[in-house]
């Protein structure tokens, strides 16, 4: 399998994600359901938005591993905020929590903004694609 980064010059050039993705492969999709920041008790890990998107962000990797695949193979993530002026306020320690958990792999993602989540002490929820 290999992946082809998308991003063309007309559209300047993209920090901490690609504009696209294509996948040729005659491999597997996993799709990862939205991951908040719960432990193994399902209990949120943390008041703090970075700590909730480590978790968050760790939860689907898990997800990736479990399956066979790795943190690389991962294609598309949709990442869900409570507050994105939060977000932009802490992206270089979100940065630093995604490149450990992640590397310098960076897909399709979007950021979007919602009123609340399912847990209502969470800050942050992730949700994937894998290509396996």
């Amino acid at each position: 399998m290999s992946f082809t980064f998308i991003n063309p010059e007309s559209l300047g050039a993209p920090h901490g994600y690609s504009n696209g993705v294509l996948a040729e492969a005659g491999g597997r999709l996993l799709f990862v359901a939205g991951q908040i920041a719960w432990d193994e008790n399902q209990q949120i890990v943390s008041d703090d938005l970075v700590r909730q998107f480590d978790q968050a962000l760790a939860n689907v990797v898990t997800i990736v591993t479990e399956s066979g695949g790795l943190p690389e193979q991962i294609a598309r993530l949709t990442i869900y905020v409570t507050d994105k002026n939060e977000y932009r306020s802490r992206m270089k320690e979100i940065g630093e929590r995604y490149r450990a958990r992640m590397g310098r792999h960076f897909p399709a993602m979007v950021l979007v903004e919602v009123k609340s989540l399912l847990d209502d002490k969470a800050k942050v929820e992730i949700e994937g694609t894998a290509v396996l």
